[in-house]
């Protein structure tokens, strides 16, 4: 073979192994320090934070019920993970979940995504709701597809944190 050839794919195989590293150095920013590399990627993150619906209006008092409620809930228990033993206080606001910097509870687990899934108030029940997540949120062993209500005592599983409603 002609050594200007050999030269050439030479160039072509070290161009294609710098693009990868390029690549891949992109993704490990993107991981650690949550914000898009390029403005392209923010105009993409910028639609899909606008495509996600609205939480629903929270009542202004939740109605009441006879005999004990089942959402008599006054806390969210972190039961295990890294932060089992946190508790957080419910008020009527909505408590996000992930691993980002501004969630309520931030989460340090591989597993989470950075806006994982969230837990509000709604006609007298606390709903958990998944983002979107890469490795989805379950409630009691049944993955949350939709919002569904939560049970005071029936773990949440985010990776490897579950939590739990308290009274």
């Amino acid at each position: 073979m002609n050594p200007l050839t050999l030269d050439l794919i030479k160039l072509a195989f070290l161009a294609v192994l710098w693009l990868f590293v390029i690549a891949a150095v992109g993704v490990v920013r993107t991981d650690l320090f949550d914000q898009p590399t390029s403005p392209r990627r923010q105009r993409r993150a910028a639609r899909q934070s606008a495509r996600q619906p609205p939480p629903p209006p929270v009542p202004a008092r939740p109605p009441r019920q006879s005999g004990r409620s089942r959402t008599s809930a006054r806390q969210v228990v972190v039961t295990s993970g890294n932060l089992a033993g946190t508790t957080i206080t419910l008020a009527d606001q909505q408590i996000t979940i992930g691993r980002a910097a501004d969630a309520t509870l931030v989460l340090t687990d591989d597993y989470a995504s950075t806006r994982h899934a969230r837990l509000y108030p709604q006609n007298g029940d606390w709903v958990v709701e998944d983002l979107g997540s890469t490795n989805g949120t379950y409630l009691d062993r049944q993955k949350v597809t939709q919002p569904m209500p939560v049970p005071v005592g029936v773990p949440i599983r985010i990776g490897k944190t579950v939590l739990e409603l308290r009274r």
